[in-house]
């Protein structure tokens, strides 16, 4: 294939890709057709099914491409920092960063039910990303830099009021910008689980 028509064809999964997950945010998965994703892509039928196999394909395409470049981010943040409180810190950077510049992403990944369309996938909880944070939360234990607490718990402690001012965030509930509320949530999240 010659450079042009593949920047072309990468150019038409791409848009196909980021419309979809538009819909898939906007709508929901079950509220979505293939015909949608076509019309509002302004891409012929053919096109759709030359890349993806069906409408879950696509969501699946969408959940997969997310999860890799969250583990690449949760990769570079464990190579990056050398202590616990600065991973967790450019953790929970990345998550609000994510929202912030790409709300339709941390929405499908937060809100999609992904087992009702995808049954065998595992829960996100369970992914790649959210496992390299569970090793970063045994490597602070090991150090002596956080309470010695189960890894599950050290985790939800880390992170989940950060996911919790996201949901509020994507729900238009906060008065302001989700990089206000930084600070305090890093504060709080360390706080729950420092030595």
């Amino acid at each position: 294939m010659t450079a042009p028509v593949k920047k072309r064809s990468q150019d038409l999964e791409s848009l196909i890709f980021e419309t979809a997950l538009k819909l898939f945010t906007e709508k929901g998965y079950f509220n979505t057709s293939v015909h949608d994703i076509q019309k509002e892509a302004n891409v012929s039928i053919g096109s759709i099914y030359h890349y993806f196999k069906n409408k879950e394909a696509i969501a699946r395409a969408i959940y997969n491409n997310l999860i890799i470049h969250m583990e690449m981010a949760m990769v570079e943040i464990r190579n990056t920092h050398q202590t616990t409180q600065g991973r967790g810190r450019a953790v929970i950077n990345y998550l609000f960063d994510l929202a912030e510049n790409a709300p339709d992403k941390m929405h499908y990944l937060l809100y999609a039910t992904h087992k009702e369309f995808m049954p065998e996938e595992k829960s996100i909880c369970s992914s790649p990303p959210f496992a390299i944070i569970r090793e970063m939360i045994n490597e602070g234990v090991e150090k002596g830099e956080i309470r010695n607490m189960d890894p599950v718990v050290a985790s939800a402690c880390l992170i989940g009021g950060a996911l919790r001012i996201i949901r509020l965030d994507l729900d238009a509930f906060l008065e302001h910008p989700i990089s206000h509320y930084l600070e305090e949530i890093w504060e709080c999240s360390w706080a729950s689980i420092k030595k």
